[in-house]
């Protein structure tokens, strides 16, 4: 007797498409002869193992029976304090009441989401921007518009044209070493963007995981900081590319009225985030830990970024372009015209070399010719040798 076959799985959200496109181009490079600049990892042979350890030993020898048991949804008030007096450091003041801890950044972006937007709204993006956020807009129905975009990032002019025709509820922007381009915002674009968002009602949604990974010049005002954006700016940040992914912190910076919204929705997901892992990454900064591992951070992926930096003159297509980044973990580059990124990319495979195709990063129209390429997982000379197999699958 043979079974009925199963019923379909009534999806009410399905996974965008362009989501399991990239699961696909991922898994052509998953073997591990393959040198990969496709996956925004952090290195890990530079984790502060010693000094996470420690922080772990001091919480459980020393308050086991609350670091072992349940928390509150706003989470620990001690990481909650710490996260406030770095933002607090770099001219943004800021109050333990004002953060909301979360399971990484990703969870900050997706609470914001559920709480500001209804489907059908529209949401306005830097174009190109990162992936995962283009999914989490498509996963609560919100309609995605491009902002247009230069190696400056957002065009400020253009965005206010939008925001009077397209009446957006939300923009959101990566302004420190954008995922995937590595541009950076600069003071003038930050302070007209508050402007425009003051003007027209407009919350800013403002992702910053990657702002303490600077290499180059000094650090720029969170669009947070200006008068005009101050009351309708979430900002989002991480440990994840500064200590531990694994750790899965993260935090939102928001308005009252709309923390507490959070909040609520974080109550219906997990009830709150883990109450060791935010009771050791406390610890861990309050010991001062973080700032000595981010000067050994940033000294390595400088010299990671310069070797690939270095090499692509002698990788890339001639009439090649690439960013520059000042910090960050990403390169974006474009290959000459009729040049298809994702066509090439199973040739690159067959050379044991990996990157990730740009297409998939576009809110509208696709550039076909660009692509993302990660220096940060790769000593300088597995750089290099992963750009040898990179031009030889491009000759």
């Amino acid at each position: 007797m043979t079974s009925p076959a199963a019923a379909p799985l009534p999806l009410a959200r399905p996974a965008p498409a362009h989501a399991s496109s990239v699961r696909e181009i991922l898994d052509l490079t998953a073997r591990p002869t393959v040198i990969s600049f496709a996956g925004g990892l952090p290195a890990p042979e530079l984790f502060d193992v010693a000094g996470l350890r420690a922080a772990y030993d001091h919480v459980l020898s020393t308050a086991p029976s609350r670091v072992l048991q349940y928390s509150t949804t706003e989470g620990d008030p001690g990481l909650r304090a710490a996260v406030a007096e770095r933002l607090s450091a770099r001219a943004l003041p800021t109050a333990v009441d004002d953060l909301l801890v979360t399971s990484g950044s990703q969870q900050a972006l997706s609470l914001t989401s559920t709480a500001l937007l209804a489907p059908g709204d529209t949401v306005l993006v830097e174009n190109p921007t990162y992936l995962a956020a283009l999914q989490c807009f498509a996963f609560v129905g919100a309609r995605v518009v491009p902002v247009p975009s230069d190696e400056g990032g957002i065009d400020p002019v253009a965005l206010a044209g939008l925001v009077a025709s397209e009446r957006p509820k939300l923009l959101y922007a990566v302004p420190n070493f954008q995922n995937p381009t590595g541009r950076t915002l600069s003071v003038e674009r930050r302070r007209a963007i508050a402007e425009v968002a003051a003007r027209h009602g407009l919350w800013i949604v403002e992702d910053d995981p990657y702002g303490e990974l600077r290499f180059d010049g000094a650090p720029l005002p969170w669009i947070a900081s200006f008068d005009g954006a101050a009351d309708r700016t979430v900002l989002l940040g991480s440990l994840s590319k500064i200590m531990s992914p694994g750790m899965r912190l993260g935090w939102l910076r928001a308005p009252a009225a709309l923390r507490q919204a959070c909040a609520t929705v974080k109550q219906t997901t997990d009830l709150h985030s883990s109450t060791v892992d935010q009771a050791a990454a406390a610890r861990y900064l309050t010991d001062a830990r973080l700032d000595a591992h981010l000067t050994r951070v940033r000294a390595a992926y400088r010299e990671r970024r310069d070797a690939l930096l270095d090499g692509l003159p002698h990788t890339l297509p001639p009439a090649s372009t690439w960013s520059r980044p000042d910090g960050g973990m990403f390169v974006w580059v474009r290959l000459p015209d009729g040049h298809d990124a994702t066509a090439l990319l199973p040739r690159a495979a067959a050379h044991d070399v990996a990157y990730v195709p740009g297409a998939p990063f576009f809110a509208g129209r696709a550039d076909p010719a660009t692509l993302r390429l990660s220096f940060t997982g790769h000593s300088a000379g597995t750089i290099k040798e992963g750009l040898t197999r990179l031009a030889e699958a491009f000759e």
